[in-house]
């Protein structure tokens, strides 16, 4: 264990963190609405933390309101109090028309004269005027009117009356934590191997590192587990598990979901009880829902904590481990310890990849959000959208099955902009909807039902590793020597569709895709984990490959083997004291025995 870990320990005793979030300092009480006790019908959205600050609740109605969240605040003294609330109008990079996101912000049932989301494009704090409150306990309640995704961050009063709370990301921080009385981080504990992702790689990580005697931590900043094959996102498994050089790689994904749901299916189907319990199952893995990964710490270059917080509670937690493997797919571990990675694609100069772009540059692929519908006895209605994306007989999309095609972003960074690439693909479903339903009789007896407003993100950073897989690697069936898990799906990339481009240039969610096809490849270890971070794995959709290479081993099934190489090679890490890149090294033989025995199944 390393002397700056000791040392973090020692610190830790001193923890002190208070559960209530609602704390009164000097006059000034922040309420954060994540942490509201009744959310109602508004839901968590911790996708854009690290840009915006915080998770925030949104009213998810699909054009109908919402019930309101409450909260009970207790407020030291009777007094006149200035309300602030962080808000904004998401859609005002797009349409000067009135805001889609309105809502009310109400005290003991009597709502602020203030209208709340229709003033600032960026998050800001919105002057919801003074009101007079009783001291002791009172009700706080967000009051949805529209069902468009109104949004709301925090909600902050102060009896003085020219105080107004920092906007700038590093003062805001430090502003919610002395009101909030965040303390020092708990210590949740050291770990052999800490898995950070819960979609199909994080979760076959952490089972196949648990069978196999590793102490185990799973995080993940969700409620449910599964990532895009998740009730929230939708997407069904691709890939086969049945075209491997070693054929038991696989087996744990068959234990939780062996067949693949439909994009977009009924939420039943994409399982997340089975998932959960069969990772709590596991005597060895301890589970952690709701909490983001934002910080780490290094001895040298290896990770010794790493630090998270919780989303709807804002308590953070530390977890030290021996090794770590980074399946966020935003490579979020990695980026913050300071791992090598890419994000793009890269030229053809680079790897003489023949799909490759000439120049370089930072496109991806997209975001998707899918949706779906139901066909009912009666018809109903949808109401035109002035602000939404605006459709018309010469271009509208009818089909039957919303699926991947809706896909936005490109051109944008899909970490900073990646807010505003999920609103854009809400404007563009809202505002297709709302055409189709007034304007085409099919739609007459047809619900709109769901819209994940979790986004299915494609691709951002790549950790690079030792290998970087390129095109021609898996196309020319270049041989390696620690060959592992197998890729067989296209080499699947996807561009804007032109006929979209001609439409909304610059704001596309429609998109098409080129598909090569390819033979099996077995794709090397040395993919797998960081080359400058020394106890770093990496599953799913951030190895260690180019863009052009990422077409092919994206896919959830081909995500889920990596995961259990990762836990393979994790267990031989802790066997021998030794790093991911000595398994390559001096373990090699002991990872193949482990790849073609599997991992026990339960």
């Amino acid at each position: 264990m390393s002397i700056s870990y000791i040392n973090f320990k020692v610190k830790a005793i001193f923890f002190l963190f208070f559960l209530s979030l609602n704390v009164s300092l000097h006059g000034q009480i922040l309420v954060e609405c994540e942490n509201f006790t009744n959310k109602g019908g508004w839901v968590v959205d911790q996708q854009f933390m690290d840009v915006m600050g915080s998770p925030f609740l949104m009213a998810h109605g699909l054009g109908k309101p919402v019930a309101d969240a409450s909260t009970k605040v207790s407020f030291p003294k009777t007094g006149t109090y200035q309300v602030y609330v962080r808000t904004r109008n998401w859609n005002g990079y797009w349409s000067d028309k009135e805001a889609p996101g309105k809502f009310n912000v109400l005290i003991n049932n009597q709502p602020l004269k203030t209208t709340f989301g229709i003033q600032d494009t960026e998050w800001s704090w919105q002057n919801g005027g003074s009101i007079k409150i009783k001291g002791g306990e009172s009700t706080i309640s967000l009051h949805d009117l529209t069902g468009f995704n109104g949004r709301c961050d925090a909600i902050f009063f102060t009896k003085d009356l020219s105080k107004i709370p920092p906007k700038e990301d590093k003062e805001l921080s430090e502003f919610r934590k002395k009101l909030l009385g965040i303390g020092l981080p708990k210590d949740a504990g050291n770990y052999d191997l800490v898995v950070v992702g819960g979609g199909a790689a994080g979760i076959c990580a952490a089972i196949s590192a648990s069978r196999l005697g590793l102490k185990v931590a799973l995080i993940n900043d969700r409620p449910v587990l599964g990532g895009n094959n998740s009730s929230e996102v939708r997407v069904g498994l691709s890939g086969d598990i049945d075209k491997n050089l070693y054929p038991q790689i696989g087996n744990v994904l068959k234990e939780f979901n062996p067949v693949r749901p439909p994009n977009a299916g009924p939420a039943k189907e994409f399982i997340d009880d089975k998932k959960e319990a069969l990772v709590r199952a596991e005597k060895n893995i301890t589970l952690f829902l709701n909490m983001h990964v934002f910080k780490t710490l290094k001895d040298g270059n290896k990770i010794t904590v790493v630090f998270a917080k919780h989303i709807e509670t804002g308590e953070e937690m530390s977890f030290g481990g021996l090794l770590f493997a980074d399946c966020t797919g935003d490579a979020t571990v990695g980026f913050l310890a300071g791992a090598d990675f890419r994000m793009g694609r890269e030229s053809i100069t680079e790897a003489s990849e023949s799909l490759a772009p000439p120049v370089s540059d930072l496109q991806t692929l997209g975001t998707s959000n899918l949706w779906a519908f139901e066909t009912t006895d009666t018809p109903s209605a949808f109401p035109l959208l002035d602000w939404a994306c605006q459709f018309s007989e010469q271009y509208n999309i009818d089909e039957d099955k919303p699926d991947w095609k809706w896909e936005g972003g490109f051109g944008k960074n899909t970490l900073t902009d990646a807010e505003n690439i999920r609103d854009q693909n809400l404007r563009a479903i809202f505002g297709n909807w709302a055409y189709l339903k007034n304007n085409n009789p099919k739609y007459s007896n047809r619900k709109l039902t769901w819209i994940a407003f979790i986004g299915g993100k494609r691709e951002s950073r790549r950790l690079m590793g030792d290998i970087i897989l390129n095109q021609n690697d898996v196309q020319n069936q270049t041989k390696y020597d620690d060959a592992s898990f197998t890729t067989n799906w296209s080499l699947d990339l996807h561009f804007p569709d032109p006929k979209n481009s001609k439409f909304f240039p610059g704001e596309e969610f429609y998109s098409y895709c080129i598909q090569p096809k390819i033979s099996p490849y077995h794709v090397p270890y040395r993919c797998l984990y960081s080359r400058n971070i020394d106890n770093l794995f990496m599953a799913g959709r951030n190895i260690s490959v180019t863009h052009v290479a990422f077409g092919t081993i994206r896919v959830q099934r081909t995500t889920a083997m990596m995961g259990e190489v990762v836990g393979m090679a994790a267990s031989i890490c802790k066997k021998h004291q030794s790093s991911p890149r000595s398994v390559y090294s001096d373990y090699l033989s002991e990872l193949k025995e482990l790849m073609k025995t599997g991992i026990p199944s339960k």
